[in-house]
């Protein structure tokens, strides 16, 4: 392509952008279809096109293409300039609040009266600048991979801005994904009074999320190369939901595959998709195909679009997606990489062995540890800065007095493509997402604003006042050889650290995985479970037995897309007075189930429990 270069005006009339209009204005020139063309049968019998022509042979064009041309174009040179992200960011704030530290040597600078300058830069400008930034004086840094090498830009305890903690954008991040983190780097270093946050900054167009999933991808590739732990790379600045090419999201792929085909979804129908992208979903005969299109020229499809066909797609299958998240997640299957879990005091309750290797002599154990948390509440002032809008809800649950504020989520798509309303319950310690059904069947009560706020402070007051004591059973060790034997209601690896910095590492053996346990490596566990632990357990797959209701289970099912609480297997002479204690029965496929009540599950547990002895002996 020809180098074109614009003559310097003069320096009193400086006026000069950089948007590389021209290229655009030059392609559609010589590309834009004016040409008239004429429709023929070939000899195969199949329609062909060709150009038309005048009698001296010169192509023939359209008059109303080349009107609609001519007025792209002068649409196109009345649009104003779009500068660069970095121009603009100084231009908006002005160079003496930003700091630039690049491979540039010149700049153009705008002043307030909108005269243009152009600035020459020295050789030691990058370092004037960073020391700016970290002294205080300038507010704002900007970085590209030049600026990048060699230099801390953190919350250092020795510079004069400590007391600011870093929020890191992420504009450009590339394609390399060591490049990414070691930009992520210059600002998260050691001795800093506070971590940075990190923001991935994105525009409305869903089809921009391609290029965020493909960093999130390359960034757990290299985490799990590097020290075998995928946070290492994208240290938790992507959620799972964020690559696009991870095994959740094929699946939701597939499924939105069938729901084109089936005419279940309303952003767009089979025959506008095929045409607009040219993908081939279909055989002859009108099924889908068993070889699909991967998901990643499905992608790259995608981008073709207009933005709102874009953006509709994206939402339903951004909705599959995160119904599948959020059945992983509630599973406990979710994966994850490793997983911390900090707490003030570590205390180890129990030890046992559970192998020891022939050659190396390394030990598997079983460890009961109790751990106590120090745990910092979410301040109501910040909460109700966040979620102002009238769309919040105030709940209070009836069972533990907690309350939560309901706040809108993004919705899921079921197996027929009907969207599923979800909220996400905030709460002082943590939040969590919850459909609309299941939240309008759990023990979630409407309050009034007043009453929540006395009622949030009052539980963040108890939370600053004592410290939350857990008990947890992990595996640790060596636990290759005996990985397949481990239960597998939770796959997810943990590590647990204290404040001094002792750690361990391992997976967390939920109380229904102690039974499966004890029988794969045939030694006795005694444990001791609480009406609570027991209805956690259920969340396994085949359940937990009940104590004194041999061999009764209680295990978590699901029953017309609900999920419950089921005693299986209970002794039949022992139904009334089941049901007595609050227990319900259905007659399904001609079959007598009990159901525990999810909102008095540990109510009516700890009834059954009361019985019998504390603690059960798993041969």
């Amino acid at each position: 392509m020809e180098n074109r270069r614009k003559p310097a005006p003069p320096a009193t009339t400086l006026d000069i952008n950089c948007d590389c209009k021209e290229y655009l204005i030059d392609y559609l020139v010589s590309a834009f279809p004016t040409r008239v063309m004429r429709v023929f049968v070939g000899p195969d019998g199949e329609p062909r096109s060709e150009v038309m022509v005048d009698e001296a042979g010169n192509a023939m064009h359209s008059t109303e293409a080349l009107r609609a041309r001519d007025d792209l174009l002068e649409r196109l040179c009345a649009m104003p300039a779009i500068p660069c992200a970095l121009d603009e960011i100084i231009r908006h704030f002005g160079p003496e609040n930003v700091a630039e530290v690049s491979g540039r040597r010149r700049r153009l600078l705008t002043e307030s009266g909108g005269r243009q300058r152009l600035e020459v830069r020295s050789a030691r400008s990058n370092l004037a600048e960073a020391d700016a930034f970290m002294s205080g004086r300038k507010q704002i840094l900007v970085f590209s991979d030049a600026g990048g090498t060699g230099r801390s830009y953190h919350a250092d305890r020795h510079c004069g801005s400590a007391d600011r903690r870093r929020v890191h954008f992420l504009l450009e991040p590339g394609w390399r994904a060591s490049a990414a983190i070691q930009g992520l780097g210059r600002s998260h270093r050691t001795n800093q009074t506070s971590a940075p946050i990190f923001r991935p900054v994105t525009t409305d167009c869903r089809g921009e999320r391609r290029f965020i999933s493909t960093i999130a991808r390359r960034l757990d590739s290299l985490g799990a190369l590097t020290r075998g732990q995928r946070q290492t790379g994208g240290q938790n600045l992507f959620d799972p939901a964020d690559n696009l090419e991870s095994d959740y999201a094929r699946e939701a792929l597939r499924q939105w595959y069938e729901l084109l085909h089936r005419g279940k979804l309303t952003s767009t129908s089979l025959a506008v998709f095929t045409a607009v992208t040219g993908l081939r979903l279909t055989g002859d005969d009108g099924t889908l195909l068993d070889r699909l299109p991967p998901i990643q020229r499905w992608l790259n499809r995608l981008l073709a679009l207009r933005i709102a066909t874009q953006n509709a797609i994206f939402e339903e299958y951004v909705a599959l997606v995160d119904a599948r998240i959020d059945a992983a997640r509630e599973a406990g299957t979710l994966d994850v990489g490793v997983e911390t879990i900090l707490a003030e005091q570590v205390s180890t309750l129990d030890e046992k062995l559970l192998r020891r290797d022939p050659v190396t002599g390394a030990e598997t154990k079983l460890c009961r540890l109790e751990l106590h948390h120090r745990r910092k509440a979410l301040p109501l002032a910040m909460l109700m800065a966040e979620w102002s809008c009238s769309a919040v809800g105030y709940l209070r649950n009836t069972q533990s007095g907690k309350v939560a504020l309901k706040t809108p989520s993004s919705a899921i798509l079921d197996d027929d493509g009907r969207a599923v309303p979800v909220w996400r319950l905030i709460r002082p310690t943590g939040s969590e997402r919850m459909r609309d059904e299941r939240l309008s069947q759990s023990s979630w009560v409407p309050l009034d604003e007043v009453e929540f706020r006395r009622l949030w402070l009052a539980e963040c007051a108890d939370i600053a006042a004592r410290p939350d004591i857990e008990t947890i059973n992990i595996a640790t060790g060596l636990l290759l050889p005996v990985w397949n034997r481990l239960p597998d209601d939770d796959v997810r690896v943990w590590r647990i650290a204290d404040t001094a910095g002792a750690a361990l590492l391992g997976r967390i053996v939920s109380p229904g995985g102690l039974e499966k346990l004890a029988k794969a490596f045939d030694i006795a566990i005694a444990v001791a479970l609480s009406p609570a632990e027991m209805v956690k357990a259920a969340r396994s797959r085949d359940g937990v037995p009940i104590p004194g209701l041999t061999p009764a289970r209680l295990a978590r099912v699901q029953v017309n897309s609900d999920m419950r609480l089921e005693i299986k297997d209970y002794p039949g002479s022992l139904r009334a007075w089941l049901k007595s204690l609050g227990c319900f029965s259905e007659i399904i496929s001609y079959k007598t189930r009990l159901f525990v009540p999810v909102g008095r599950a540990e109510e009516i547990i700890a009834a059954i429990l009361s019985n019998e002895h504390d603690t059960v002996a798993l041969p």
